[in-house]
């Protein structure tokens, strides 16, 4: 996650919460809008320095997000889902897994 390259992972997150009347009860709910970084090849791009840097982060991360999405399948043969990975599926574990409703868009 990097707040000045423009090639970087973004994630904008909205949280809301509803009170029900008449007694304690919150209902909360959460919306992640994610737009990943295009994976690299290195060899191609002859990145150097900072530019290698960031795209070797980059496609580090892509790869542990392909990991939980296939340790989320029951028939995958993972024991766990393995979001301590990286910083990219540690934000995004509560958007995965039971009781989620997922969409995905792709532009």
């Amino acid at each position: 996650m990097n707040a000045v390259s423009s090639r970087s992972h973004t994630v904008f997150t909205i949280h809301v919460f509803q009170r029900v009347r008449d007694t304690d009860e919150v209902i909360y709910g959460m919306l992640n809008m994610v737009d990943l970084a295009g994976s690299e090849r290195l060899k191609k791009s002859e990145s150097d320095g900072q530019r290698l840097k960031e795209a070797l982060h980059i496609n580090s991360s892509l790869s542990a997000v392909g990991k939980v999405v296939m340790s989320l399948d029951p028939e995958s043969g993972y024991n766990y889902i393995p979001y301590r990975d990286s910083k990219l599926t540690r934000l995004l574990q509560n958007s995965t897994g039971s009781f989620v409703i997922s969409a995905c868009l792709l532009v």
